[in-house]
């Protein structure tokens, strides 16, 4: 199972940073199971091992690494039996309550009648359109395509499978559809400590949009998409694929840029809707601290 995980995130089979980390816990959980009768050395070599890979799998992906982070916080060849199941299961168990908690407080800022645009794939974004119209809410989607993987086109289905109105948009048609818009939704890969926002390229530029015509944009996201290192002063990587995802018979010598994500500044972004609430960027990044300390220590 955990050489599957590990090519499944690599090759984007799964899908969405919350389910890259999701799939993290799985493949440690993997690896603990099979080595639990090596002595507590060799299974902590064995765990230490395979969190370096899964690391290494995407790069910007902080949910993962503040995961697998939380995972081995404490441990040692003395306790790692018992306190890295105890992780485990506190881990999961964080993901299930965040996910039911941002679902119920994101909701909450969607209204009848309204028009809520979105970009990219985001199963937090979902999670919180599903849980509006579950409250009775009657409201209509806007959302792009989002080349050049098309991951609008899962957006675009599981709306329509859920029953909410949907209306897609080749991604040069966003700044129409963002003036009659009264939302901007996106979900979020990164935080930095300055509150900026990393999402799906193209998210930036909208965010610019949405704000020139006075549209509110929130980034929903889990709390541990935060990026620790960035209050070191690294700015987080922004993730480059290969150029064939583009144009794969392009010309010889033609130089195709294929950056994943951008940064959304935290100037364009009205609220982040976590678990923990709803806030400005700058006092989000404020609050984790006291709610996740083990996300600043080295």
């Amino acid at each position: 199972m955990f050489e599957k995980i590990i090519r499944d995130i690599q090759e984007l089979r799964v899908q969405g940073a919350e389910n890259v980390a999701k799939a993290a816990i799985k493949a440690l959980r993997d690896v603990y199971l099979k080595k639990l009768s090596a002595t507590e050395n060799d299974l902590l070599l064995s765990v230490v091992s395979a969190k370096k890979r899964l690391e290494n799998t995407r790069p910007t992906e902080p949910a993962l690494r503040n995961t697998l982070k939380f995972l081995l916080y404490q441990v040692n060849e003395h306790n790692i039996k018992n306190k890295l199941k105890q992780n485990i299961e506190l881990a999961t168990k964080h993901f299930s309550f965040s996910d039911s908690k941002i679902a119920k407080i994101g909701a909450n800022k969607i209204q009848n009648g309204s028009v809520v645009f979105t970009h990219c794939h985001s199963n937090t974004v979902m999670r919180i359109l599903k849980a509006a119209k579950n409250q009775g809410k009657k409201f209509e989607v806007y959302n792009t395509e989002t080349r050049p993987n098309y991951q609008g086109r899962i957006t675009a289905k599981e709306l329509v499978d859920a029953g909410i109105k949907v209306t897609y948009f080749v991604d040069a048609a966003a700044k129409n559809a963002i003036k009659k818009a009264d939302l901007v939704l996106f979900g979020a890969d990164a935080i930095t400590t300055e509150g900026n926002v990393v999402n799906k390229i193209g998210s930036g530029l909208f965010a610019e949009f949405a704000d020139k015509y006075d549209v509110p944009v929130y980034a929903a996201t889990n709390s541990w998409k935060f990026d620790p290192k960035s209050v070191f002063g690294f700015d987080e990587v922004l993730e480059e694929r290969n150029k064939n995802e583009v144009w794969k018979d392009a010309p010889k010598g033609l130089k195709i840029k294929n950056v994943v994500f951008e940064l959304v500044e935290s100037v364009h972004v009205q609220g982040v809707i976590s678990e923990v609430g709803i806030y400005k960027p700058e006092s989000f990044v404020m609050e984790l601290e006291r709610f996740y300390p083990f996300m600043f220590k080295n």
